[in-house]
């Protein structure tokens, strides 16, 4: 027998999810976090899921992964390591200055984010490579040496190499890690732009590089450590980790490139909404992940999360094939503030596991989740089915401080707070959506993480969306999509070319070359012929613009024949998203892509069946409803998911209470459960939604 574990790290709540291979059971853990150590509650949850399902053992495992924040948390709060820097002669300023804009526009007195390397550990060598990949001054071996010397008398143990279009030659960066071997040894953590993102733009790589040589001492000890405790329960299998393209890659192949895993937990909750809301019939949805800290929002379309070439985290430029996910401060632990004209606040400032919510008994600030509790939306006697005990009069106590100050009485106070978490959550959601060029109405809406159900209806309220799809964890749904996801490799490289019949063989041979670096991962991986699969993409634009955009290729077999497929399939890209396209302008080829996919066995979700019992069957109880959609105060039925099965309906207002979050149904929603435990809530109260939404509901 195999089990497979999914371990999915979270500011409050660590999540475990077990797949029983044979009975094709699914089990869910939530310990507290351990920021101190996050592989602390790791173990516990492991050790408590497999006393929890029978007294298994780590040696039944099969397949174990993992989704962490701990190379971002280690960015966002500088706790990286001392990092030496080594640039082309001249470059040595370039992380200050950066693009040469202001961080915010309007506001004169924003601060760059603090360089990651200090000026005096910046060091320039002789070399120059032109943009034809031509070497004009060979590298100077010496001025390599002398900055080892310096790094060396610095106590330094990470270094970025990061040369002008290394890009197109690396030879001078792979020269330079071998000189930095020989003379601070084995154990300097070097990192080179060519091998980090092989891409133009030199401000972008260098940032990357930076970041990525930053943390990856950080990352590397973390799973290092957290690969012998493994080993110490007994665990047999490899264990591995989520990148931010959704896919997951071993350990010690992570180890190497952190940078890749800065959206490593909410990448894996984006993948499994994916397939799950695919198969219950709805392919284009927008994915809400809302836990303790953050909440991360994604569009997926014809059941494939969109992705993206990078991303700004603090205000440090980040390159890197991630899927398109959005992030704001609105969590349950998020605390509701007043700011200096006196207008109510909520987050970005968390409460996190530790004081935790007023409720947990620790904290003494309003949080959304005590909001929840004074608007009796969450269970104002315990969480978790019972497992967490809390105290509804320290919610009270905590927002009624806030609903003083505000001139309020405190469920006023309350539902202000949710409102204006729900505020920020929908401006989230136009970002990845009205601003693509997307619109919202046309999505299924799917909650996930301990709080996004509990707001889900408000949510889709606020953007006009009439379809919501709860899955049937949404509190441990990343630590689901970690079963339900696959190994994959992205393989870039930087090469302008004009995409026309002249210049087809030169496209033809950089994808023949990256097809032949995936194909060598694969062989390194061990990973079946007949399990793997490529996906080619290419950044286009006109000529004389300054970005591009993606355009996928069916196969990486480029002819002449397909030109004209490709340039169609760019100017209906260029017109959904800038409302214009230029036919017959020249096109350019700027960055190729290939991903390689790993299948391994993933997680199944099987179609139950009903026994006939009526809805009544799973009704727990009633609770006083205290949110303005009911006028106020009403006094509704309260039913457990556990005992809902496919076919039963249920008529809001209502709540919908299991282990790891609660579903509030507004009045006018309309609940199914389908044949995959799915809730299917059609939000029908006065909404104006598209032709499509609106026939469906």
């Amino acid at each position: 027998m195999s089990l497979r574990i999914g371990v999915d790290t979270g500011g409050t709540f660590t999540d475990v999810v077990a797949y029983d291979d044979e009975t094709g059971a699914i089990h869910v853990r939530k310990v507290s976090s351990t920021r101190d150590d996050p592989g602390r509650a790791i173990i516990t949850g492991v050790l408590e899921i497999l006393e929890q399902i029978g007294g298994r053992t780590a040696e039944e495992v099969g397949y174990f992964a993992h989704g962490t924040t701990v190379g971002t948390n280690a960015l966002l709060t500088y706790r990286g390591v001392p990092t030496a820097v080594i640039t082309t002669r001249g470059f040595r300023d370039l992380l200050e200055l950066g693009r040469g804009r202001r961080p915010r526009l309007y506001d004169l007195q924003a601060d760059k984010p603090e360089a990651l390397a200090r000026r005096s550990a910046r060091f320039e060598v002789t070399e120059r490579v032109r943009h034809d990949g031509r070497i004009e001054t060979p590298l100077d071996e010496h001025d390599v040496r002398k900055a080892a010397a310096a790094i060396s008398a610095r106590g330094i143990r990470s270094v970025a190499v990061c040369l002008l279009y290394s890009f197109l030659r690396p030879e001078h960066e792979r020269r330079i890690r071998e000189i930095l071997h020989e003379e601070l040894g084995r154990d300097v953590f070097v990192t080179l732009s060519c091998e980090v993102l092989p891409e133009f733009r030199e401000f972008e790589r260098l940032s990357t590089t930076v970041v990525n040589a930053y943390v990856g001492p950080v990352v590397a000890d973390y799973l290092a450590a957290l690969r012998k405790r493994l080993a110490d329960i007994r665990l047999g299998v490899v264990p591995h980790v989520t990148q931010s393209n959704g896919g997951i890659i071993p350990f010690e192949a992570a180890e190497q490139f952190p940078v890749r895993m800065v959206l490593s937990g909410p990448s894996t909750g984006v993948v499994g909404a994916a397939g799950i809301a695919a198969t219950a019939g709805h392919p284009d949805i927008i994915t809400f992940d809302m836990g303790g800290t953050s909440s991360d929002v994604s569009l997926v379309q014809n059941g494939r999360p969109k992705v993206t070439k990078g991303m700004e985290l603090d205000g440090r430029p980040i390159r890197s094939p991630m899927l398109d996910i959005h992030t704001v401060g609105a969590g349950g632990g998020s605390i509701a503030w007043i700011d200096a004209g006196n207008h109510l606040k909520v987050g970005p400032a968390s409460a996190g596991s530790d004081p935790g919510p007023a409720c947990y008994g620790k904290g003494s600030e309003a949080t959304v989740t005590d909001a929840n509790v004074v608007l009796r939306t969450l269970n104002p006697e315990y969480l978790l089915d019972g497992q967490m005990r809390i105290d509804s009069s320290a919610s009270e106590q905590a927002v009624t401080a806030l609903a003083d100050r505000l001139g309020l009485d405190v469920q006023a106070a309350a539902q202000g707070i949710i409102r204006v978490v729900v505020a920020n959550m929908a401006r989230a959601i136009r970002v990845i959506s009205v601003q693509r060029g997307y619109d919202p109405r046309d999505y299924t809406l799917v909650p996930f993480g301990g709080a996004g159900p509990l707001h889900a209806s408000w949510l889709a309220r606020e953007l006009g969306i009439a379809t919501i799809l709860v899955p049937p964890t949404p509190g441990a749904q990343s630590a689901l999509g970690l079963l339900m996801t696959d190994v994959r490799a992205d393989f870039t490289r930087t090469a302008i070319r004009r995409f026309d019949a002249a210049h087809v063989a030169d496209i033809r041979q950089v994808l023949v070359e990256l097809t032949d670096q995936a194909t060598e991962w694969f062989a390194d991986e061990d990973i079946p012929q007949e399990r793997r699969h490529l996906g080619y993409a290419i950044e286009m634009r006109y000529v004389g613009q300054n970005y591009e955009l993606p355009v996928t290729l069916a196969a990486g077999d480029l002819t002449e024949e397909s030109l004209p497929e490709v340039l169609a399939r760019f100017a209906v890209e260029h017109e959904r998203l800038y409302g214009y396209s230029a036919p017959g302008d020249p096109v350019e080829a700027v960055t190729y892509r290939v991903q390689g996919i790993g299948d391994v066995p993933t997680a199944e979700l099987a179609a139950k069946t009903t026994d006939g019992s009526p809805v009544d069957i799973a009704l727990v109880g009633r609770r006083e409803l205290r949110v303005a959609e009911v006028g106020g105060s009403a006094v509704v039925p309260v039913y457990h998911r556990s005992k809902l099965q496919p076919g039963h309906r249920i008529d809001g207002p209502a709540l919908i209470e299991q282990m790891d979050t609660t579903t509030v149904v507004l009045p006018g929603d309309q609940v199914v459960v389908d044949e995959h435990l799915n809730l299917i809530v059609r939000v029908t109260d006065g909404l104006v939604a598209s032709s499509r939404n609106g026939a469906e509901a």
